[in-house]
């Protein structure tokens, strides 16, 4: 099957766009293939997932159906350290939860002299992180491990930068989009209307960051100001917020409160 024969089948099943980013990306083109591709477009499975990769921050990453794909909006959470971090001192970074592995990957790479761990409760993330990893040659800067948030002694250091993209959608939340039913539940569901991981990471990160540390959080539309007083009320003060493309409040930056 041609380039051209394969585009006007994508195009039909799910646009110009899709067709496009697929017939330039996918490794086969045989008609088996196109045909398969062209069903999962009308299933509507994300483009990310069909072919199996996305850019995020200038960098392609490996992603599948145990990972959320990196989306544009957690740009602005690596958007928000790279601003505040100008120093060529060696930075610790610890990353909550790290899915694909784009967030502290993207940091690492634009910041000279870091470091980190990256930490997922989901085992085959953590496959697709260390993937990613091996594949930058991050290997020796990026340390994985099996966790979850609510582990407040599992670190032996203290961190200059702790970031997190962590479930914030409430299990009845309707505007889930039909793309994101393909991205595992446990990275997009969190319990307490949303709220569980946040709750959690408030109790715990304090033990985990250093006095003059950051702490960055992707946010949901519309939590700012509860995340902001669960924070508070654990001893953290809001430095700022940072607005995505669209607008809409998503980053969150804290430090420990001075006593």
């Amino acid at each position: 099957m041609t380039k051209n024969q394969a585009f006007t089948i994508l195009q039909h099943a799910g646009g110009i766009r899709c067709a496009r980013i697929i017939t330039e990306n996918a490794k086969k083109l045989t008609r088996f293939r196109v045909l398969w591709y062209a069903h999962q477009l009308r299933r509507g499975v994300p483009v990310a997932k069909i072919i199996k990769q996305k850019w995020f921050y200038g960098i392609k990453f490996y992603t599948n159906r145990h990972t959320l794909d990196p989306r544009p909006d957690t740009e602005t959470l690596v958007s928000a350290v790279l601003s505040d971090k100008i120093t060529n001192t060696p930075t610790r970074i610890l990353d909550l939860g790290t899915g694909t592995g784009c967030i502290i990957c993207a940091l690492v790479k634009n910041i000279h002299n870091a470091s980190g761990i990256a930490i997922d409760k989901s085992r085959r993330a953590l496959r697709v992180a260390r993937r990613n990893i091996n594949t930058l040659n991050l290997s020796d800067k990026i340390q994985l491990q099996h966790a979850t948030f609510d582990t407040p002694n599992k670190f032996k250091e203290r961190f200059d930068i702790i970031v997190s993209n962590p479930p914030y959608i409430a299990h009845n939340d309707k505007r889930v989009n039909r793309g994101a039913t393909f991205d595992p539940a446990i990275a997009l569901y969190a319990k307490d209307n949303g709220l569980g991981a946040y709750k959690t990471i408030a109790k715990n990160a304090i033990k985990w960051i250093k006095q003059d540390g950051k702490l960055y959080l992707e946010i949901g539309i519309d939590q700012g100001t509860e995340i902001k007083n669960i924070f508070m009320k654990n001893g953290w003060d809001l430095l700022r917020t940072e607005n995505d493309l669209s607008g809409t409040e998503r980053v969150l930056v804290f430090m420990v409160a001075r006593q």
